[in-house]
């Protein structure tokens, strides 16, 4: 697809659905993005980016949904924050542009370019950020992991292969 012939933007959550997310408090969330950026991509990060990142502010705005997660890295973990006045890093999207990212269906680059995936603040740290994730070979979003049944199935597995006792084998 070439840029003049891609869309213009992406399926928006409907207006509503965005008031009503926007009054949910932030630092929950921002509790949630934390625990799963430190355990998908905290062990990955390599220790130059780790000391690049070390205290700066850092901010993930979902527009559509009116979201916006607050969090900085400690030098050892992401860690959430309360809401910031002003970010190092501010990265903006819709949910679904979020989703499709995570997914690896479309490409930072080509959001960036069609105005869809904003980054604002320090450029420098947000070149950093970008290549960086691009190097790491991340597991890609499954929606269909999370389904109950099967989500139910995985916690029910680690629970038995937690009971056992060491050594012990199936």
């Amino acid at each position: 697809m070439t840029p003049s012939s891609a869309p213009s933007s992406s399926f928006l959550l409907p207006t509503a659905a965005g008031a009503l997310l926007a009054r949910l408090p932030a630092y929950p969330g921002s509790l949630l993005l934390v625990a799963a950026l430190n355990l998908g991509l905290a062990p990955q990060l390599p220790s130059d980016v780790r000391q690049q990142l070390a205290r700066k502010r850092l901010r993930i705005q979902v527009r559509d949904a009116r979201l916006t997660f607050d969090f900085t890295w400690t030098g050892q973990r992401f860690a959430a924050s309360a809401a910031q006045q002003a970010a190092d890093l501010t990265i903006s999207a819709s949910a679904h542009d979020f989703l499709r990212l995570a997914q690896r269906q479309e490409d930072p680059d080509t959001l960036f370019f069609s105005r869809r995936l904003a980054m604002e603040g320090d450029t420098e740290l947000g070149l950093m950020v970008k290549n960086t994730l691009d190097a790491l070979e991340l597991p890609v979003l499954d929606l269909q992991q999370l389904k109950p049944p099967r989500l139910l199935a995985r916690i029910a597995e680690w629970r038995a292969t937690a009971a056992r006792p060491v050594g012990k084998q199936p």
